[in-house]
């Protein structure tokens, strides 16, 4: 279908991602956008919670939101933030975290994880696993029912969310859901949304082969690349959104697909006209109510 208006008119804002040539992202410089953040007042509500607070967990800083006071165990959904293992922070997505605690009824545990190229790969995958491992090994310390915990993530996040719950399975863990929004799941690049949608929508290739090469990595690795992990049988449940205009659609929607070949339950789901991040900006698109909605009803399955 296409563009979508909302699109349309954000992009005649914000032509491209990162707003400036990638080969002037010096130290210095990427140090410095990591303190901007343009799209606050766009990114939601910050909604007053009972209790938001903030922990290390070996190392690693988490905010946790509680939608209810009280010691109820509650579902917990452990989420991994976006931008491409190199920007973005728990502050940053402090409106969304609260937004899926409340929307959710659950726990939201956000993590903090080290960005690239100051710690390349694979530093966020274990710090993320490392973060899963502790909400089921402490799940009462987070106030967390441990037969109801979700991985979730936008973006780099989603990779994360994607590694985080094959690793689960491999260590005998049972996440009750895995959402998956507009993840990389593959870092080869070849994908026909990678040709057709490489400039001009906001995230382009030439960003995306940036923040690869920023992450590093072997591409033939799962935790880097999951969709190249060769079983995928008994993984958690799924749900994985698309944006229709982003490079990363056709990744998203091919470990779907073997996600569904490998009978593991999984519902996807392609947003007409958006671009990729729509999800974590309510104050421009309309689509990412609408995409927390259908995400909110699939996790209360899960969480039944």
């Amino acid at each position: 279908m296409p563009l979508h208006p909302q699109a349309e008119a954000y992009l005649k804002l914000f032509p491209t991602d990162l707003e400036t040539p990638v080969s002037s992202l010096t130290p210095e410089v990427i140090a410095q956008m990591r303190t901007l953040d343009g799209f606050a007042e766009q990114r939601g509500p910050i909604v007053p919670l009972p209790v938001v607070r903030d922990e290390v967990v070996e190392g690693v800083p988490v905010r946790v939101y509680r939608p209810e006071k009280g010691d109820r165990p509650l579902p917990a959904i452990v989420y991994f933030h976006g931008g491409g293992w190199v920007f973005g922070s728990v502050a940053r997505n402090d409106a969304l975290g609260r937004d899926l605690a409340v929307r959710n009824g659950a726990v939201v545990v956000s993590v903090d994880y080290r960005l690239a190229p100051d710690h390349p790969f694979p530093a966020a995958a274990d710090d993320a696993w490392t973060v899963v491992k502790d909400v089921f090994a402490r799940a009462g310390a987070y106030g967390a029912d441990p037969g109801r915990i979700a991985v979730c993530g936008d973006s780099a996040g989603g990779n994360l969310a994607a590694v985080t719950a094959w690793q689960a399975r491999d260590a005998g863990l049972r996440p009750a859901h895995q959402l998956l929004i507009y993840p990389v799941t593959d870092v080869a690049m070849d994908t026909p949304s990678y040709r057709d949608r490489a400039t001009g929508f906001g995230l382009g290739a030439g960003e995306m082969a940036w923040f690869i090469e920023q992450y590093g990595g072997d591409p033939a690795d799962p935790r880097l690349a999951p969709l190249r992990l060769a079983d995928k049988t008994g993984l958690a449940p799924a749900t994985v959104i698309t944006a229709e205009y982003d490079p990363l659609c056709d990744e998203g929607e091919a470990y779907a697909a073997q996600l569904a070949a490998a009978g593991v339950p999984v519902e996807l789901r392609r947003y007409g006209g958006a671009i990729h991040g729509f999800f974590g900006l309510p104050g421009f698109f309309d689509q990412a109510v609408e995409a927390r909605e259908y995400a909110a009803l699939r996790l209360e399955e899960a969480f039944r």
